[in-house]
This record gives structure tokens, sequence and C-alpha cells, in this order.
């Protein structure tokens, strides 16, 4: 697979990133060698490697804290700095009529 001028120049309108004729011809350069390497992977013989599920040791898994719903504790500090607000809510104006 190989990139071309045109391949950059949708990139980088998709981007939104303003590219001239120069910088055009440096990405292209820079996209095919880093294409050109990603291809050296297929290369690679990885048949007697087993895959890797997880980053953890054998028998460990993610370490998980207990999910408890809890408002922090500090709910009136927090409405304190808001402008406005009734019965602990923030009070914001109406923007859909």
């Amino acid at each position: 697979m190989s990139v071309n001028e045109d391949n950059v120049k949708k990139i980088a309108r998709l981007s939104k990133i303003s590219l001239n004729d120069s910088e055009v011809k440096k990405y292209l350069t820079d996209l095919n060698q880093i294409i050109g390497w990603v291809d050296q992977l297929k290369e690679v013989d990885t048949e007697k490697v087993s895959p890797t599920f997880s980053s953890f040791g054998a028998g460990e898994g993610i370490k998980q804290r207990d999910d408890i719903v809890s408002d922090g504790g500090y709910r009136k500090e927090i409405i304190s700095n808001a402008p406005k607000s009734e019965e602990g809510f923030f009070l914001v104006p109406k923007v859909i009529d």
C-alpha cells in the first residue's frame, strides 16, 4: 500500500489542516515511510508466539476498586459557587424553547 498526493491532501482537508505543496511532498514521503515500516511487520513469523491478552502476570487480574456511588460529601460547597441554586441544584437559563 502507498499514499499519493491526493490522499495527503484529503487527509489534510479532513483534519482541517492547510498544507502548501512542499509540505504535501514532505508528508507524502513520511507517510509512505511509516506504511513501509508497518508492512515489514507482515514478514515477522508469529506462528509460535502465543497471544497476550493481558499485561498482568498469570493469575493477576486488573485491580479494581468497589463502585460506590457518592456525592463526595461537599455538595453545599459546590452549590455555593453557583450564581443561582434551588434545593441543592444549579439553576440555569432555559436554552431550548
